[in-house]
C-alpha cells in the first residue's frame, strides 16, 4: 500500500511540474502578444483588423492569438518556423545531402534543426520587412497606421524586433515540447485560438442582442461545431487493429509465444499537422497579394483568394491532402515494421514476412490516409462554407476546430503516456518488483 501510494505520489509531482512548466511558458508568450512595436498606432491598427477579419489577415491574426492586431514582437508567431520546417521537410526528400543527415540518427536530425532555426530567422526577417513595408502605407480611419511616417530606420527596427520575437516564440515551443506535455508549435497554435475564443463570444452576444444577426443563425452554427468536434474526436480516436500472430518459440526446455496481438494503425495518422501547414502556405498568396497591389494579378488573388472563395477552398483541401500523404510517408515506415516483426518472430496471418507484409502495411496506410486526409479537407472547408453562405461575422471555422480538439487529444495521450512511463519506473526505483524467496 505504501508503495502504490509512493507511485501515485511521483506521478503526480512530476506531471505537475511538466503542466506547470507549459502554462508558465503558455503566459510569458500571452504577455509577449502585448508588447506592441513602438510607432504603430494599435488602436488604429486593431480597428483596421477587425474590419479584415473574414479574409486570410484574420485567420493569421486568429491563429496568433491576436498578436497581429496589436502588432507586437511576437505578430509573426510560429508561422515562420512552420514554413521553414515544411520546405526542410521536402527538401529532405529530393537532396541526398539531407537525406543521409536524416537517417545518421539523432546528430544528423540536430543539424537538420539547426538548419530550420537559421532558415526561420531568414523567412521572419523578409516577412517582418515585408509587413512593415506594407503598414506605412496603409491608412484608416482618416490617419495612418504608422505614427511620424515610419522610415527606414523604423523598418530596420521592426524587422529586427519581429525576427526576435519569432526567435523567442520558437525557444518557447521547443521547450514546451522538450520539458513541459504536448507538442510546443502546436500548444502555442492552440493557446492562440483559445484565447481569442471569449472575445468571440461576447461579440456574438452583443450583436445578437443588437439584432445584427438572428438567434437561428447562432443555433446553426453551434450545431456546426458539435457535430464538427464529435467527428473529429471520433475519427482521431478511429484505427484499424491489424492482427499480429507471434510463432512459438522453444527456449530451453520452455515454450515460448503464440500469442495473438495486433497493429493500430489510425485512420489520420498525421494528426493535424496537414492542417496547421497548408494554413501556414497558403497565406503567402494573399500576403503577396496585399503588399502589391495596383496590377491585376495582385487584384485577382485579393478579390479570390479569401476563405469562403472556390480558388482558396480548392487550394487549401489539396494542400491538406498533400501534406496528409507526406507526413504519414516520413512517418510510417512499413518497411522498418515488417522487419522488427520479423525479428521478434511475429507475422500477419496469410502474409508472408519482410517484403511482403511491408507491401501489404502500405497498402493499408495508402487506403487510411486517402479516408483520413478527405476527413481533414472537409472538416476545414465545410464549416468555412457555411460560415460565409449564411453571414455568421466572425471567423471560426473547421481549421481552428480541428486544431483545438486534435491538439487536445494528443495533449492528454502524452499525458497517459507519461504516467504509464513513471509507473514503471515508479516500480523499478522503488522495489515494487522483488525476485521470489530462492532467487537471487
Amino acid at each position: 500500500m505504501a508503495d502504490q501510494q509512493g507511485i501515485k505520489a511521483l506521478q503526480a509531482n512530476h506531471l505537475q511540474k511538466k503542466i506547470l512548466f507549459t502554462l508558465a511558458f503558455l503566459a510569458l508568450y500571452r504577455v509577449g502578444v502585448y508588447i506592441p512595436i513602438p510607432g504603430v498606432d494599435t488602436q488604429r491598427l486593431s480597428q483596421f483588423f477587425q474590419q479584415q477579419g473574414g479574409n486570410i489577415f484574420g485567420m493569421f491574426n486568429m491563429f496568433t492569438g491576436g498578436a497581429l492586431e496589436r502588432f507586437s514582437v511576437v505578430a509573426l508567431g510560429v508561422m515562420p518556423y512552420i514554413s521553414a520546417s515544411i520546405i526542410m521537410q521536402l527538401l529532405t526528400v529530393v537532396v541526398p545531402q539531407l537525406d543521409q543527415l536524416q537517417k545518421e540518427g539523432e546528430s544528423g536530425r540536430k543539424k537538420i534543426t539547426q538548419y530550420t532555426r537559421y532558415f526561420t530567422m531568414i523567412l521572419a526577417v523578409i516577412q517582418g520587412f515585408m509587413i512593415g513595408s506594407s503598414l506605412q502605407g496603409q491608412s484608416f480611419s482618416g490617419g495612418p497606421l504608422v505614427m511620424e511616417g515610419g522610415g527606414m530606420g523604423w523598418l530596420v527596427m521592426t524587422s529586427i524586433s519581429l525576427t526576435a520575437g519569432t526567435a523567442f516564440v520558437m525557444w518557447l515551443g521547443e521547450q514546451i515540447t522538450e520539458r513541459g506535455v504536448g507538442n510546443g508549435m502546436s500548444i502555442i497554435i492552440f493557446s492562440g485560438i483559445i484565447a481569442g475564443l471569449p472575445g468571440v463570444v461576447a461579440n456574438t452576444y452583443n450583436q445578437l442582442n443588437n439584432s445584427d444577426i438572428q438567434l437561428a443563425q447562432v443555433i446553426l452554427i453551434l450545431g456546426v461545431i458539435i457535430a464538427t468536434t464529435a467527428g473529429v474526436v471520433f475519427m482521431e480516436q478511429a484505427a484499424r487493429q491489424v492482427p499480429v500472430q507471434y510463432a512459438k518459440r522453444q527456449v530451453g526446455n520452455r515454450m515460448y509465444g503464440g500469442q495473438a496481438s495486433h497493429l493500430p494503425m489510425r485512420i489520420n495518422s498525421a494528426g493535424v499537422i496537414p492542417a496547421i501547414f497548408a494554413s501556414s502556405l497558403i497565406q503567402f498568396p494573399a500576403t503577396i497579394a496585399a503588399f502589391t497591389r495596383g496590377n491585376p494579378v495582385s487584384d485577382f488573388l485579393s478579390t479570390v483568394f479569401v476563405p469562403g472563395g472556390w480558388l482558396y477552398n480548392t487550394t487549401f483541401a489539396s494542400l491538406i491532402i498533400f501534406f496528409a500523404f507526406f507526413y504519414t510517408s516520413i512517418t510510417f515506415k512499413p518497411d522498418d515494421i515488417a522487419e522488427n516483426l520479423k525479428k521478434n518472430g511475429g507475422f500477419i496471418p496469410g502474409i508472408r514476412p519482410g517484403a511482403r507484409t511491408a507491401e501489404y502495411l502500405q497498402k493499408i496506410s495508402a487506403r487510411l490516409t486517402c479516408i483520413g486526409s478527405l476527413y481533414l479537407a472537409l472538416v476545414c472547408i465545410l464549416p468555412v462554407i457555411l460560415v460565409e453562405r449564411f453571414n455568421i461575422p466572425f471567423y471560426f471555422g473547421g481549421t481552428s476546430l480541428l486544431i483545438v480538439v486534435g491538439v487536445a487529444l494528443e495533449t492528454f495521450r502524452q499525458i497517459e503516456a507519461h504516467r504509464q512511463s513513471l509507473r514503471y519506473d515508479a516500480f523499478l526505483k522503488k522495489g515494487a518488483i522483488r525476485p521470489r524467496r530462492g532467487f537471487t
